[in-house]
């Protein structure tokens, strides 16, 4: 990260708290955990475990996307969570603002990524030896200058959507990694979890938990 990291102030914003599970809503701008150097130690795990001390990790969102999160209020909750996220049991929603008219209307993306090691944190397509990356999209609306769009990713890999989107030739808008020229410019990464869902480690029944874009 070769910006200033000055990640926003705002309270923490809790959307759902029982005996098992935390949901907060992320901002735009704050590291899901900690970075390397005490100068990257403010980050929503801090946070959160400031007011729920039990709190423990379970996935993460890149440091510029907002959205939906879940934290365990347990260790067998972690875990149950946990292994939801790897046999991709959950249901994850994103919207983002990407750059020109998508077409068609819905769509799948499947390209495999890779970290690009000379550029990292930056992913890259890799036919030979990138892991599977599977996202599906859906038109929301769209101009010729940008759409709004549903990502559904079937896989969890860093970037993915970011990456996927600008391989398709519509970058997210305000992406620093993918995104060139006007794309860029704006305030922020326009992108948003927006629903998560989970069955709840105590009991299994079906969680779903929605946080509206800020944008």
């Amino acid at each position: 990260m070769s910006d200033t990291y000055a990640p926003p102030q705002d309270p923490l914003d809790v959307v759902h708290a029982d005996h098992e599970v935390l949901v907060v809503a992320k901002p735009s701008g704050l590291l899901s955990v900690p970075g390397n150097g005490p100068e990257l130690a403010d980050c929503l795990l801090a946070r959160v475990q400031e007011a729920f001390p039990m709190a423990l990790l379970v996935h993460r969102l890149d440091r510029d996307t907002s959205g939906v999160m879940v934290f365990a209020l347990t260790p067998h909750a972690q875990r149950h969570l946990g292994l939801q996220f790897e046999k991709r049991q959950t249901k994850k929603v994103y919207v983002a603002r990407v750059w020109g008219r998508l077409e068609p209307k819905t769509g799948t993306v499947d390209l495999p990524l890779i970290v690009d090691w000379p550029n990292r944190p930056r992913q890259m397509v890799d036919h030979q030896n990138g892991r599977e990356a599977v996202t599906d999209w859906r038109v929301m609306r769209a101009s010729d200058a940008e759409s709004r769009v549903r990502l559904m990713p079937k896989t969890g890999r860093s970037h993915q959507l970011r990456v996927h989107m600008a391989e398709l030739g519509h970058p997210i808008l305000g992406d620093p990694f993918y995104a060139t020229g006007a794309a860029r410019d704006f305030p922020r990464l326009m992108l948003h979890a927006e629903t998560l869902g989970f069955r709840h480690p105590d009991g299994g029944r079906g969680e779903r938990f929605t946080v509206k874009a800020p944008f």
